[in-house]
């Protein structure tokens, strides 16, 4: 089960997963192999976090897509933050790529107010 950020839960859904990934990934030239793996990789982490409790808050589901796909192509990346962190502003698109240019995604925070991102 996934926990959402304002208490509900619903189960996990990998399609959901798939369809945020594929959409930040349009037009990049990422192979299909590529995207399968980074969905395994995610599901499995999913999985095992989420065993003791039997769930996982999407917090934490949307940070391992966030991880994955800064290693993966950091266009993406930034494609998948402005949605997940919902984007506001040329502005905030524009601090999130300088931070991924200054710091890598180690130095990255969480959204604009603070709080993780999540849906």
């Amino acid at each position: 089960m996934v926990e959402k950020h304002d208490g509900r839960r619903e189960p996990f859904e990998r399609a959901k997963i798939e369809r945020g990934i594929i959409r930040a990934l349009e037009k990049r030239p990422v192979t299909q192999l590529s995207i399968e793996n980074l969905l395994n990789e995610i599901e499995d982490e999913a999985a095992q976090k989420g065993k003791a409790a039997n769930e996982i808050p999407s917090a934490e589901l949307g940070e391992m897509v966030l991880r994955r796909l800064y290693a993966l192509d950091r266009v993406a990346y930034v494609r998948f933050a402005s949605v997940y962190r919902k984007f506001e502003t040329m502005d905030e698109f524009l601090r999130e790529i300088e931070r991924v240019e200054e710091l890598g995604f180690d130095g990255l925070g969480t959204s604009k107010s603070g709080a993780e991102g999540g849906r």
